[in-house]
């Protein structure tokens, strides 16, 4: 009887789509980031093409949270697929976070380890939108999807030696003389490393799925 009267409830397909959309967002606005890095005139049109990407995933993730209170069968168990969301949204939200600060300070020119930084964050980015249209067939792509996952983790690993580093070297090169070219910087190394913990946490997602699936 329970199948029965599951079979005439509204099943939502769309889940998968949504899920790949905002990782192609993500992946846009962390090769904006990026190129935001390279400082320079082009600063402020990256800022506000993250912010831009930022909206976009926010109507993502309303759709999907929409999605889970309308629909009877889910892929996933609606809290898992309410936390992944969740967590890849933040990540973009880290990003958004780090171009506020750099327009409020009017930064436009970069350390070559906060560059370092983003490109950790593009290859996340990118690892992430590579796992997640596996989640589709997450039996048979469990090998694979914790391989992507410890990627992750190793780059989040990546980030804080550099965030430590980038630290000890304004420090050294402004706590004295320039003060607030240290805070500045500091704000922004603080901001970058944060986009990578938000990755991990995806990773972190993704793999408790893997393990509650298989």
């Amino acid at each position: 009887m329970l199948a029965w009267f599951q079979a005439l409830m509204p099943k939502e397909e769309r889940f998968a789509e949504l899920f790949v959309r905002h990782s192609h967002i993500l992946v846009a606005a962390a090769e904006a980031l990026r190129k935001l890095l390279d400082g320079g005139d082009m600063v402020p049109g990256y800022c506000g093409e993250i912010a831009a990407r930022e909206h976009d995933a926010d109507e993502i993730t309303r759709e999907v949270l929409l999605a889970l209170r309308r629909t009877f069968i889910t892929p996933f168990d609606r809290a898992d697929i309410k936390d992944l969301i969740t967590s890849m949204d933040d990540a973009i939200d880290q990003m958004n976070g780090t171009a506020k600060t750099i327009t409020l300070f009017e930064v436009r020119t970069f350390d070559p380890l906060m560059r370092e930084m983003g490109d950790l964050i593009v290859k996340a980015a990118n690892l992430t939108l590579e796992a997640v249209p596996l989640l589709r067939s997450i039996g048979q792509e469990a090998e694979r999807l914790n391989t992507i996952t410890e990627a992750i983790t190793r780059l989040e690993d990546r980030a804080d030696e550099l965030h430590y580093d980038g630290l000890k070297a304004l420090f050294r090169a402004h706590a004295t003389s320039h003060p607030m070219a240290y805070t500045v910087g500091s704000e922004i190394y603080g901001h970058l490393e944060k986009v990578v913990d938000r990755f991990e946490d995806v990773a972190n997602e993704i793999s408790s799925l893997v393990i509650e699936q298989v």
